[in-house]
Parts: structure tokens; sequence; C-alpha cells
């Protein structure tokens, strides 16, 4: 299993950002809340400050939210569902850290996948095109390519 808190922080970062503005602010903030107990333990202003520069400020209230969640839960969901039930987590994040950190096999529905269903397959319509994503799955879990085995461990 792969950290399934690195994970949830650096999807949550990456919504709406790009990568390399997101790597100072995802080394920052493992310095400081190294573990989702610490991130459950801070202040709202605390996680705001150092999220200040990110924009769309509820990613920061939903994580420190979440973690508050996690914590008093005693550990990190690892469906689906109970992902998407955490402040924040959507359909597509919730398949992005059951995938990387679980190994669940799901698929994975943003921007840019949609406008790939809708041009090549005509597809119009988010429940039509998660189930059309849904039926293009291969028939088991992908593990990673050659070479690219710890990628996601330092994520």
């Amino acid at each position: 299993m792969r950290d399934p808190y690195r994970i949830w922080l650096a999807e949550i970062m990456l919504q709406q950002t790009q990568v390399a503005a997101v790597v100072p602010y995802f080394e920052r903030f493992l310095a400081r809340f190294p573990d989702v107990g610490a991130l459950a333990a801070a202040t709202e202003d605390e996680v705001l400050r150092l999220w200040s520069g990110l924009g769309y400020y509820a990613r920061g209230r939903n994580l420190r939210n979440a973690a508050r969640l996690i914590s008093s839960r005693g550990s990190f969901p690892d469906t689906l569902e109970g992902l998407q039930a955490l402040p924040g987590v959507g359909r597509s994040t919730a398949a992005a850290i059951a995938i990387f950190a679980f190994g669940h096999r799901a698929a994975i529905l943003d921007g840019n996948a949609k406008r790939v269903l809708a041009r090549c397959f005509g597809i119009e319509g988010e429940r039509a095109q998660w189930d059309l994503a849904g039926k293009l799955l291969p028939a088991r879990a992908c593990r990673p390519l050659p070479g690219c085995e710890g990628l996601h461990r330092a994520a």
C-alpha cells in the first residue's frame, strides 16, 4: 500500500493547479503536517496560511475538515464510497486515491478525459461518460510501467 495521506494531499492540491506550482506547497505542507493527525490538529488559519497562493481556499478548509474526520475515525477510508464522503473529494479524486493508494480498479474522469470521450465516442453528458469510462477499464487493475514503480510512493 502507498501512503494515502500523501496521495490525497497531492490530488487535492492538483485540482485546478499545475504540478509545477504545487510542488513547493506540497513539500511545505508535508514538512509542517507530516501525517493526517498533524493536519487534523492544525488550526484553519495555520492551514490557510500554508495554502496561501494556491487559490480555491475551500480546498484548504476541506483538507483540514477531512483530516479531522479521518483522524476521529482512526484510519483512512479505503473504499470509493468512504473516500467520496470526505469533504472536497469528488468521484474522480476518490478514484485516483483508491487506485494509487489501495490498488483499486476505477475510472478517473477529469475534464480532459470527458473531452476525449465526447470527441472520440460522441458521448455527451456526465452520466453516460462515467458509464463508458467504466466499460473501458481493463479487466484488472493496472501495474506500473517498467521504470515507473516508485513514482507514486513519493506522492
